[in-house]
This record gives C-alpha cells, sequence and structure tokens, in this order.
C-alpha cells in the first residue's frame, strides 16, 4: 500500500482556518480507523484527531472544540477542519491508522503556518 496524500496546508493569520485532506490511491475501508498526527522540528510526532468506523471521534486537549475530523468514504478521504487557528498550530501535519500508524504509510505532511 502506498503513503498517504496529504494536502491543504498553508500560511494564515492567527484566528484563520484550513482544511486538510488525506487520501489514498486505494480505498480507505470504512471501518478502517484514522486519525490526523503533527510535527515540528525537534519534536516527536503527536495526535491530533481521530475518527473510527463507526463514527465515534477523538481529539487532543489542544485542538479540541477547534479542530473536527471527517471521512468521505466514497472519496476515500479524510478531513481535518481546522478554525481559529494560533501560532501553536503551525507544523507539518500527516494522516495515517490508528491506533498504531503503520510506517510505510507516512506520507509527506502538509505545513500549516499560523502567523500572529
Amino acid at each position: 500500500q502506498v503513503p498517504f496524500v496529504e494536502s491543504g496546508g498553508g500560511l494564515v493569520q492567527t484566528g484563520g482556518s484550513l482544511r486538510l485532506s488525506c487520501a489514498a490511491s486505494e480505498r480507505i475501508p470504512s471501518s478502517q480507523y484514522m486519525g490526523w498526527y503533527r510535527q515540528t522540528p525537534g519534536n516527536q510526532r503527536e495526535f491530533v484527531a481521530s475518527i473510527m468506523g463507526d463514527g465515534r471521534l477523538s481529539y487532543s486537549e489542544f485542538v479540541k472544540g477547534r479542530f473536527t475530523i471527517t471521512r468521505d468514504n466514497a472519496k476515500k478521504t479524510i478531513y481535518l477542519e481546522m478554525n481559529n487557528l494560533t501560532p501553536e498550530d503551525t507544523a507539518t501535519y500527516y494522516c495515517n491508522s490508528r491506533p498504531v500508524p503503520v510506517k510505510n504509510h507516512w506520507g509527506q505532511g502538509t505545513q500549516d503556518t499560523v502567523s500572529s
């Protein structure tokens, strides 16, 4: 299976919004437990949000209430809607399986930069 492909990142001001997309060339099963992660230089990748096959959602404390994860099974795509962004959200964002990411499925990520 090829890596996931993330897109939608960019440069926004504090308080702005971005919508990230995660696609796979192969169909992401509707039952697949998927998540978004992020990483800043010099730090480990951290969990951001996840969505289970039955629709249950989970968010890290630092994004709860601001970010929303969704999926479109027909388009084989996972989304991350990010609102009220702060400079602390500046990072490279990745998607991968949950609860354990698959090493060979890490993509290039998409860079989000939030200016103050």
